[in-house]
């Protein structure tokens, strides 16, 4: 998703324990450093599990992008209906849906993640795993790239440098794909509009409601699809056998749980440790195309790749750097005004 830089997180340092009474043990880590490891945990989690994500399409064929997105779409909606029951969060859903604004980002969003999921599972799907994992280590430049384009931001030099670095990488890997990497592009400008209209939304949502919306927009076409396939003898939901059956229902688990487990870490962390998270997704989805799918990655697609982590490089760079200085900023505002 695409992260702005903000301050870095305090970090934890062996300070000397403040005298208690006697007898008493030191106290333990504070709530503060029990957040963010929490945090933290539920952010690998989250990414760890969206890297592993092409192992379970695998093994869902022959059912193809169309249909498994379809059933992802129409099971969770189904899961977010009984978490929300479960939590009792009816009437945040209620509000969203009444709200316009809310309700037509959220709109927007979907059809921007359908697109998204589609391209995903073509990939996956039709042995092209490690063009999506491009996809997405490409994000972040194309994040930074809308931000000029849509936001007008003005561009720090590190980050300029970044994106030249980036287009320079598409050029490199157009001549080693003989075509334009379009999967990969399709899912970084899309994921990256995507995180664009959902920052517009901001904090008036949680992600389940968010989720909910979204998968209640595209439910009605997934469901059409479902049942077209069904009719044109083309769907395996029940033509697989049971091991099958299941695993295509699981898939709303399947979307919804790390999407918890990164509103759980967002919650807990500053942007600049998500965005540093975030790498954990495309670089397992990279290792899964090669060692378990096996791939092949000529000696220009490796350059194309090196170029692209070159530009990752840079912008991290810039990233921590920023996160440095703010939080620099901060303490001496706060000495200032002690």
């Amino acid at each position: 998703m695409p992260e702005g830089t903000s301050p870095a997180a305090p970090v934890a340092t062996a300070a000397s324990p403040s005298k208690s009474p006697a007898g008493a043990a030191p106290a333990g880590p504070g709530p503060a450093a029990k957040e963010s490891t929490a945090g933290m945990l539920f952010g690998i989690g989250a990414y760890v599990l969206w890297g592993l994500l092409p192992l379970y399409f695998f093994i869902l064929m022959p059912a193809g992008a169309v249909e498994i997105v379809a059933n992802r779409v129409v099971w969770s909606l189904l899961f977010c209906a009984l978490l929300i029951t479960v939590t009792r969060a009816w009437g945040a859903l209620a509000v969203a849906l009444k709200d316009r604004r809310v309700f037509g980002s959220l709109a927007a969003a979907a059809f921007l993640i359908a697109i998204n999921w589609l391209t995903y599972t073509y990939g996956v799907t039709t042995g092209q795993a490690v063009e999506t994992s491009l996809g997405y280590f490409i994000n972040p430049l194309v994040s930074v790239l809308l931000g000029v384009l849509v936001l007008k931001e003005r561009l720090r030099p590190l980050q300029w440098a970044a994106v030249g670095v980036g287009l320079v990488a598409v050029g490199v890997l157009t001549y080693s794909y003989g075509k334009l990497p379009w999967i990969a592009l399709t899912l970084a400008f899309s994921f990256g509009l995507y995180g664009f209209v959902k920052n517009r939304v901001g904090s008036k949502v949680d992600a389940i409601t968010s989720l909910s919306v979204e998968t209640m927009v595209l439910a009605p076409l997934a469901a059409v699809a479902m049942v077209v396939l069904a009719a044109g003898g083309s769907s395996t939901l029940t033509s697989q056998g049971p091991g099958h059956f299941w695993l295509l229902l699981a898939s709303g688990v399947i979307t919804a749980v790390p999407l918890l487990f990164f509103g759980a870490s967002a919650r807990r962390l500053p942007m600049t440790t998500i965005g540093l998270l975030q790498y954990f997704a495309p670089v397992l989805q990279f290792l899964v195309a090669l060692l378990v799918f096996r791939e092949a990655m000529t000696v220009e697609r490796w350059i194309g790749f090196g170029v692209v982590w070159l530009a990752l490089l840079l912008l991290t760079l810039d990233m921590l750097r920023t996160a440095r200085r703010n939080s620099l900023a901060r303490r001496a505002a706060r000495r200032q005004a002690a």
